[in-house]
């Protein structure tokens, strides 16, 4: 009878110390890739909580102070389809001023000016409030610049504080555009316009201009700066001293507008909200565009943009 042949035992050995080792790696493979999900969910939960706090989802109204001082922004030029459109600065004024812990409202400005239509539409806007809720101060607080358009809004606030750097003035009208007509004729380029009606290419940047259509166009801004002033003399009452320059579009330091009634005192949001208002905690009401919305709306300025650099389009500003 022949022996039998024993097994290989280390060679058996070996082989279980390799599965082994390679089970454990598979198993640190899955344990790394978990842990590598879950902290990827925790930086999107913690990345998406960060937006929604910015965005103001998720403060709910309970959240806020008892009594507060209430922060409205207007920043950039004052347009349709911008944040500082009167839809935006208008809805953010009507929030702030029924809250009822609100104690006072601040108006931050800082802007060039822009639409006197928008500006327009605010200032009316700020007198109705504070008609509609008269225990409710609202206080102007310019920042680097309020000129025209922004000073158009800033007059119907209750006073005006200012840096003694800030600029402010700029109580005028332009319409502003670009005529091509010198260099069509260097090029040998034809303009053919067809219109029905005598005054249907109003100021066509690629025609002469017409004496008759120049003096419309600088009456119509006539009566617009008349708007401007009226609205700037029953803001600022017996405080606004008038020199020949008040209404001539020039631009005063805020220190200088102190002396020309055309601002009140030195001072910034802080200050206002702490020694003006007496109420220091700031409840920013301020409406916040989306991410689309912004993307959307640089798109279309993009496409203005161009349109008014070709002179296809004139502009109307108060600034």
């Amino acid at each position: 009878m022949s022996e039998s042949v024993p097994e290989n035992t280390g060679d058996n050995w070996d082989r279980k110390i390799l599965e082994k080792v390679a089970l454990a790696a598979v198993q640190e493979q899955r344990k790394a890739r978990l842990w590598g999900i879950f902290f990827k969910s925790l930086t999107f939960i913690y990345l998406f909580a960060l937006l929604f706090v910015a965005m103001g989802w998720l403060i709910p109204k309970d959240a806020l102070p008892g009594k507060h001082t209430a922060l409205v922004e207007i920043h950039g030029v004052i347009a349709a389809g911008t944040s500082a459109s009167a839809d935006n600065i208008m809805a953010s004024l009507r929030e702030a001023f029924k809250d009822k812990g609100t104690q006072g409202v601040i108006l931050r400005i800082n802007s060039p000016g822009g639409s006197p239509v928008q500006a327009g539409y605010i200032n009316d806007e700020i007198r109705r409030l504070r008609a509609k809720y008269p225990n409710i101060p609202l206080y102007a607080v310019v920042e680097d610049i309020c000129a025209s358009g922004g000073y158009y809004i800033a007059v119907a606030a209750d006073q005006i504080y200012i840096d003694k750097a800030s600029i402010i003035g700029s109580i005028g009208v332009l319409m502003d555009g670009f005529g091509f007509t010198g260099l069509m004729d260097k090029l040998g380029i034809e303009r053919r316009l067809l219109a029905a009606g005598e005054n249907k290419g109003f100021l066509d940047p690629f025609s002469p201009i017409r004496d008759s259509q120049k003096e419309y166009a600088e009456k119509m801004l006539n009566e617009i700066h008349q708007q401007f002033i009226t609205v700037v003399r029953q803001g600022r009452g017996k405080r606004l001293k008038e020199t020949p320059d008040t209404f001539s579009g020039l631009l005063w330091t805020g220190q200088k507008s102190i002396e020309l009634g055309l601002a009140d005192a030195l001072g910034g949001v802080d200050y206002v909200a702490r020694e003006v208002i007496k109420s220091e905690d700031i409840v920013d009401f301020t409406v916040r565009e989306n991410v689309a919305e912004r993307l959307a709306r640089r798109f279309g300025a993009a496409m203005a943009e161009t349109l008014v650099r070709l002179g296809a389009v004139s502009s109307l500003n108060i600034r």
